[in-house]
């Protein structure tokens, strides 16, 4: 029986990023050694890295004057590496869901944080609209998509101080103008590569405006000026996430992808408004096309779990929703083919007739 990967992170990942990186762990560059155990000095794999951050930048027209950084940490990481290097009295954030308050937290042990608006009050069902922004902020922080709740800001904000954006579940799923950033991070294992490595997408004149002294490792000038390679990088993801880059562009790049996803989206979204059994969570306006949350009409909470264990019986792996949301929850990341869509709205269409 197929398999079909709903899961939000780790997730999907192309199948020519799997068979790739399969090849490269049991012979590397015609090395006959493994990507697990090449040197990163090594003129094959600093090879990998420089094609790797010229494709980033190709596929999202990245600007002069911004460096792309391979960390690691994970996002987390980058929740205080941010305010570490960049607020010096006062920062913006918009608390959208869990992990914008984890990136609050950490902002407030660096200076004041003004939280300008929040959906906490309805469950982060809605993303936040009409507040305003202080103008005497260091930088405006927000999470575009927010795989819990499944709410996604689509937009880039046109804003007088510095944005920046975690896009950990969103990044290379739709155009973006990334001049309006100041920095764009975010963790590699939803639609780049296995979890391990993280992206920063950073306009180099934000930084070196503070006083504080900042640790060596935690100092984002410190990996701009040695290319991601101050200490040993994580050599297999972003050997994976340069195979993803590959596919990518290859499937016509992020405007193409955007289009693919849209019609993804779209797709199940008209099957959870049409079908008696389910109801989305999040108001339509702000619906994500990365993470689809839907959960079961008042009338038929009690067929919850046996629509699990039906969908799950025919293959459909992952989707049961965040604890803090419940129902269910459907990753629809750039890999996510459109036959597994299909695949989910016939299970969703089966169970419907049989028990509506």
């Amino acid at each position: 029986m197929k398999k079909h990967n709903f899961y939000a992170g780790p997730s999907i990942l192309p199948q020519y990023t799997i068979e790739n990186t399969a090849k490269a762990i049991h012979n590397f560059a015609d090395t006959g050694l493994s990507i697990m155990e090449i040197s990163h000095r090594s003129k094959q794999f600093i090879a990998v890295m420089d094609e790797t951050v010229a494709l980033f930048k190709e596929l999202l027209n990245i600007p002069e004057g911004y460096s792309v950084l391979f960390l690691g940490g994970g996002a987390s990481s980058q929740f205080a590496m941010i305010p570490y290097n960049i607020l010096n009295k006062k920062a913006a954030y918009l608390n959208t869901g869990s992990w914008a308050k984890k990136a609050i937290k950490e902002a407030k042990l660096f200076g004041e944080v003004d939280v300008v608006a929040s959906s906490e009050d309805k469950n982060f069902t809605y993303i936040p609209k009409g507040y305003t922004i202080p103008s005497d902020a260091d930088y405006f922080h927000i999470t575009t998509n927010n795989t819990i709740y499944g709410t996604e800001i689509r937009e880039d904000f046109d804003i007088d101080i510095p944005l920046i954006a975690d896009m950990s579940s969103d990044i290379f799923s739709r155009v973006l103008d990334v001049s309006k950033y100041a920095i764009i991070y975010g963790g590699a294992q939803k639609n780049l590569a296995p979890a391990g490595v993280t992206f920063v997408i950073i306009k180099n004149d934000i930084l070196g405006k503070i006083e504080r002294s900042i640790p060596t490792m935690l100092n984002y000038q410190t990996h701009i000026d040695k290319g991601s390679m101050f200490n040993t990088p994580p050599c297999l993801p972003i050997y994976a996430a340069l195979q993803t880059l590959n596919w990518l562009k290859n499937n016509g790049g992020v405007e193409a992808m955007e289009k693919i996803n849209l019609e993804k989206a779209g797709m199940l979204y008209n099957e959870i408004d049409r079908n008696k059994l389910f109801k989305g969570t999040v108001e339509k306006e702000d619906r994500s096309i990365m993470n689809i949350c839907f959960i079961m009409n008042e009338e038929y909470k009690h067929l919850e779990t046996d629509f699990f264990e039906f969908a799950s019986s025919k293959g459909m792996i992952g989707i049961k929703g965040h604890r803090s949301v419940g129902g269910f929850r459907a990753s629809t990341y750039n890999a996510m083919p459109k036959e597994s869509i299909q695949a989910l709205i016939d299970v969703m269409k089966e169970f419907e007739s049989m028990k509506a």
